[in-house]
């Protein structure tokens, strides 16, 4: 069942991304946008990194030469952290932007891809397969670096360049208070789930470990 997961986050995972892009450059272009430009557009937005960190864990786990690409993407601490990011792909998502627009055939496709079906292939397969008690409390504050760096990002290129991935980011549409209030509450979604993450690890560690024991003693 692990490697089956790993194999469907994969493939679906490089699907999703690889149209997502065939889509989206070309759409970017004519938008008015350079090839450059709309290539900075694309990897933009926290979908898409949070997608191709997805794949690089799976990557790194289905082949010795993954593994030896990718090695740090092969960790349990990274695995829990990008489980988290990508349920918070997902709950944004659902939540917030869903609503916001209505897409149609290919993006339409994408959507589904990215924003359900990869979440959720990929914390199930942690579930089940990746999580296994290692985590400590002090990786939250690893685990924040990446959304808290890609808000600042966000907040710095929607200044200079005058565009933003996410509506809730724009400062010049929304004001500078609603923009807080809303990175105050990705924040705190971001943390919320870190916490749990954690404890669901542990609980997860307790309990193959409890199993093992009685295996162990059961050949006994």
């Amino acid at each position: 069942m692990s490697r089956f997961l790993q194999m469907a986050g994969l493939v679906i995972g490089l699907i999703g991304l690889f149209l997502q892009a065939a889509i989206t450059i070309p759409a970017s272009m004519a938008a008015g946008r350079s090839l450059l430009g709309s290539i900075v557009f694309l990897f933009s937005f926290f979908t898409i990194l949070t997608n191709i960190a997805a794949v690089m864990v799976h990557a790194s786990l289905l082949s010795p030469s993954g593994f030896a690409w990718f090695p740090a993407f092969a960790g349990q601490r990274i695995r829990a952290g990008i489980a988290v990011a990508i349920t918070l792909v997902f709950i944004v998502y659902a939540t917030v932007l869903a609503g916001l627009w209505q897409p149609q055939g290919l993006f339409l496709l994408c959507d589904i891809l990215l924003h359900y079906v990869t979440p959720f292939i990929f914390v199930v397969w942690w579930l089940t397969s990746g999580a296994d008690g290692s985590t400590r409390w002090r990786d939250i504050s690893w685990w924040m670096i990446y959304p808290l760096a890609y808000l600042a990002y966000a907040l710095i290129r929607g200044y200079f360049a005058g565009e933003v991935p996410y509506p809730f980011l724009d400062v010049a549409k929304n004001g500078a208070a609603s923009v807080a209030v809303s990175a105050v509450a990705v924040t705190t979604l971001s943390i919320g789930l870190s916490v749990l993450a954690v404890l669901i690890d542990h609980g997860i560690g307790r309990l193959r470990g409890k199993s093992a024991t009685r295996v162990q003693s059961g050949r006994r």
